[in-house]
């Protein structure tokens, strides 16, 4: 009986094995397996975001002649869902060094190049004709921040999300605000009367 059990369990696992199949596909299409926030909506609102902000008039004017220095907050997540908000921050920066109008600070890795600096002027371990020096940064004239939101809506057979992502240029030495621009997205999954 046990030498049965084995082969039956033994074959159980090889066709669950065999039933699986992994594909690579096209990372710029259409992902629409659930009504949840996908990477079709990520490279949608990055392409969004960064398309608008480029034309704007005084942004065009502002990078004509030279490159302005950028820090970008991490996007608040004021979703229900767990949202990857570095993700969407991390393409939109990408796509807008890419552009070759801006340069960008990264302020999530201060306590690293401190600790680096400090190790290349106090270690003794650092010829000092090489080492770079404290307090040659170059400050940040300008912050890209934002918040992703949603509301839904449900009833017995259909669920609505609707997604609104917001992002903002704020001026550092002013305080104001130079561009802002939101991307809506609505998502609806309808199940039909036998659950199918």
């Amino acid at each position: 009986m046990r030498v049965v059990m084995a082969i039956m369990l033994g074959v159980a696992l090889l066709a669950s094995g065999c039933a699986s199949k992994v594909e690579y596909g096209d990372p710029q299409a259409r992902e629409t397996v659930t009504p949840d926030f996908g990477s079709s909506d990520l490279q949608m609102i990055a392409t969004k975001m960064v398309d608008d902000m480029m034309v704007f008039p005084p942004v065009v004017e502002l990078t004509r002649n030279r490159r302005p220095v950028l820090f970008v907050d991490r996007v608040k997540n004021k979703t229900s869902e767990h949202v990857d908000t570095e993700s969407i921050t991390d393409t939109i920066q990408s796509r807008l060094i890419n552009s070759g109008k801006f340069r960008f600070v990264d302020m999530t890795v201060v306590d690293r190049v401190r600790q680096q600096l400090e190790y290349q002027q106090d270690s003794g371990m650092v010829d000092q004709s090489t080492a770079a020096q404290m307090g040659r940064q170059i400050g940040a004239e300008f912050m890209l921040y934002g918040n992703l939101s949603s509301i839904v809506k449900r009833d017995n057979s259909t669920k609505d999300v609707y997604y609104k992502f917001t992002l903002k240029l704020l001026n550092i030495q002013s305080g104001i605000i130079e561009w802002s621009g939101e991307k809506e997205i609505r998502k609806t999954r309808s199940r039909s009367l036998f659950g199918l």
